[in-house]
Parts: C-alpha cells; structure tokens; sequence
C-alpha cells in the first residue's frame, strides 16, 4: 500500500507479452546471501483520550504537514484513509533496522501528541466505518475497482493497519536458504503468522468473528487483485504468469479520471493495445497494485501481520520472522514444523484456502497452528542471540511466547476480554454487545 503514484508520466515506448514476461522475471527474486532486513509499519491515528471519535480530515493534514517537518530515516507514507505507515531503508541488521524505525516513531509520536494524537496498533479499525482521506486519482481508480467485489476493498484501504516484514529473497541455489526454499516458507509460515500475531477482532464497535479481520478483508477482495501464485512450479515462472494474467487496475492517463477497466489482464492489454498500447511504466505501475500476502520485489514482502499493540509491539514479529528466515538452523525448524500445515491449503493459493482462513479466523485455538507457533517461536528464541537482538528484544520475544504463545491466544482475545468486560474504554452503541465467534457478522 505505499506504492503510490499520484502523477502519470509521458507514454513511453510500447512493450509487448514477450517484454513484460522479461521484464517481471528480471526483477521479481533478487539472489544472494540474505543481508538486508526491512519493515514497514502501519498505524491507525486516533485521538489520545477519546479513539471512539473520528479525527476531521482538517486535523489529520494540519498533523501531517508537521511530521514531514520532522527528518527521518524511514521513508513516510499516508494510507487512502489517513493511516500512516512508516518503511524502514534496508538495514544490515535486526537491531540496526529496530533502532532506526523506534527513533523515527519516537519522533512522530512526539508532533502528534501536540496535537492530542496517537498511533494505534490494531489490524483494524475498530470502531470508524471506512473513509477516504486521499483524494488522488490512484485511489479514485482502487476504489472504483475493488467495490466490483464488495465493501472489502474499502476497508482495506482505509480502516487495516499491518507490519510487514521485508527479507532479501535468499541464495539462488537450493538450500535452507535459497530462494525456492524461502518462497515456499513465506506461504506456508504466513498463516502461523496470521493467527499468532491476530490483532483485529471487531468492526463497528462488535466482533465480527474473525480474529483477523483485516486478513477477512484480504481474503475477500478476491484472488485477481490478493491472491498469491500456486506453489507447483518454479517462483520465477510462477510469479511472471500471475501478473500477466491478474486484471488491470486501471490505465493512467495525464489529466482527468483514470480508466477502470473490467477484467482485462495484463496479457490481454500487450496483445490488444486498448485503449493505448502498455508501457514499461504501466507494468511497474501494475506490479504495485497486486496484493498477495507474499511479494517479490527483489526481496520477499510479507504482508499478511496485523499492526500490533504498544508502541513496541511491532519489533516482536519482526524479530521472529527474521530469525525463521535468516538463522539456518531456525529455518530449517521452521520448515519442518510447517510442512504437515501444506495438506490443509488443498492446493489453493494463499490467502485463499481453509489453512490461511481458519488460521484467521480462530487464530491459536486451533491445535496444530498452536503447536508450530510454539515451535516456531522456541526456534526464533534461540536463534535471536546469534543474530545480534539485545536482551531486551529477546525479552520481548519470550514474554509474548509466554502471554500469547503457550497459551494458544492472540493479541485479539485480549480485545475481546476488554469488550465482554466492558473495560475497552469505548462508550459506542454496540461496546456492550457480543456476538458468537464462528459467524462473520461484518458488512
């Protein structure tokens, strides 16, 4: 979501299918030793003292002219519906990556509070129903696009919050580390990922049924525009065929609406040239608007962790999955405590097969996700040491481990606590009630 593009540059010269298959094949897995970590951090901005209370747009920009006053190391990006994300530069480290990003939101934590803000780690919003804050071309066209699916997209754009772990894509030859190898894991960890770190259990002040909601959101907007590629062939051929063959967004133009096109693939727009032959440009521009819960931008994106409580709750799934993906040994754990998960897919792309819903869904209480998370996080716990974390990060990863991990929870039960306790500090119309778990009863 901070790919953003608010201009349209001049057409270029024209590509067609044989130059985008290049094209996307040369640049989506870059190999190597995996050095470099990065994370991207989303929150929600909410008043201090009353979250209930939606922010007026006014207030938002007058805060947001502020924060980009403020020099930072990671780059700033504002989400269609006012959600701020801050993207770490690529770090040689697990501490220099935690170091730089705490410093940045230290910073911006300080300018909104002058204005009685804060950054809120939920997956989603728990109590604003979805509005736009951007009113920019790109986003007039995702939006027109994704409502042919339902309300889903809206949300997405403007009620989730996620942090998104960035890993290089790993060797190119076989092995723990190689990239074949690191594909696969991102999309059979993702959904341990999903249900261990579960942060997003309500919509319109009642729980919607999923401890994820923000991964329901995803689900629902559809394979063309979230899904993943199948993972029965090679990454590279894989990921080339998805793109050529996911739909259009739109197709940019220098002034005015964009077009929305309905249901023309990137392939079909090379071989008809309608409404105007496709450029290098559009294919760049196409590759930020698809969302699977794994993407490969030279590294591996993973995108499918709900933004986390406190201000330091984000540092914890980053800890982890670096250590799963960066420790041999770690790794390796890893890669055997979630191979039995792979029969629940069916064969199904993620997000959208029974593992990665169920792991939404219910999060920990389902046994065998309970069982490789404790695998998964023991492994990390051991690995973290080797891998330079302070004592207080490893601290951290024990503590959730402890609170959450043993005993088959996530960060949304406790939300649930809170609202079956009447103590979640919201006075809205809805606080008060709950619903069974098991049944969707979002919108």
């Amino acid at each position: 979501m901070s790919d953003s593009a608010s201009e349209c540059p001049e057409p270029r010269s024209a590509i067609d299918e044989a130059d985008a298959e290049a094209l996307v094949q040369g640049i989506c897995f870059k190999t190597g030793p995996p050095r470099r970590l990065g994370v991207e951090v989303e929150w929600l901005v909410q008043e201090l003292r009353t979250p209930w209370l939606p922010v007026t747009s006014e207030r938002l920009e007058a805060a947001y002219a502020a924060v980009r006053s403020v020099s930072l190391d990671s780059a700033l990006t504002v989400e269609p519906g006012g959600q701020l994300e801050l993207s770490s530069q690529p770090a040689a480290s697990l501490m220099e990556c935690v170091d730089a990003v705490r410093a940045d939101l230290d910073a911006v934590r300080a300018v909104l509070r002058e204005d009685g803000l804060g950054l809120v780690g939920l997956g989603h919003d728990p109590w604003h129903a979805p509005r736009r804050f951007l009113r920019e071309p790109r986003y007039d066209a995702m939006e027109a696009c994704l409502d042919r699916t339902g309300p889903a997209g809206r949300a997405m754009m403007c009620a989730s919050a996620s942090v998104q772990v960035c890993l290089d894509a790993g060797y190119e030859e076989p092995g723990t580390l190689g990239h074949v190898r690191r594909w696969w894991l991102a999309h059979q960890l993702g959904p341990v990922l999903v249900a261990a770190f579960a942060n997003s259990p309500l919509a319109g002040g009642r729980p919607t049924g999923w401890l994820s909601t923000r991964q329901l959101r995803w689900d629902r907007i559809g394979a063309g525009r979230a899904g993943g590629p199948a993972l029965d062939s090679e990454p590279r051929g894989a990921w080339v065929r998805h793109v050529l063959d996911a739909p259009v967004m739109c197709v940019r133009r220098d002034s005015g609406p964009w077009d929305v096109p309905d249901g023309l693939t990137f392939r079909e727009w090379t071989r008809s040239g309608v409404p105007r032959a496709p450029t290098r440009e559009d294919l760049d521009y196409h590759l930020t608007t698809l969302f699977p819960p794994v993407r490969p931008r030279g590294h591996l994106e993973l995108r499918m962790i709900d933004a986390q409580p406190g201000d330091d709750g984000w540092i914890v799934p980053l800890a982890v999955t670096a250590a799963l993906f960066d420790d041999p040994e770690a790794s390796e754990t890893a890669y055997r405590a979630v191979k039995p998960l792979a029969e629940r897919t069916r064969g199904t792309p993620a997000p959208h097969n029974p593992l990665w819903r169920d792991a939404a869904r219910g999060g920990l209480a389902d046994p065998e996700l309970r069982e490789v998370a404790a695998l998964c996080f023991a492994a990390a716990l051991r690995a973290l040491p080797g891998l330079g974390a302070t004592t207080g990060v490893v601290d951290a990863v024990a503590a959730y481990q402890d609170r959450y991990i043993s005993r088959g929870r996530c960060p949304a039960d406790d939300l649930l606590d809170d609202l079956r306790a009447g103590t979640d500090g919201a006075p809205g119309p809805h606080a008060h009630e709950t619903r069974p778990q098991g049944k969707d009863t979002s919108s």
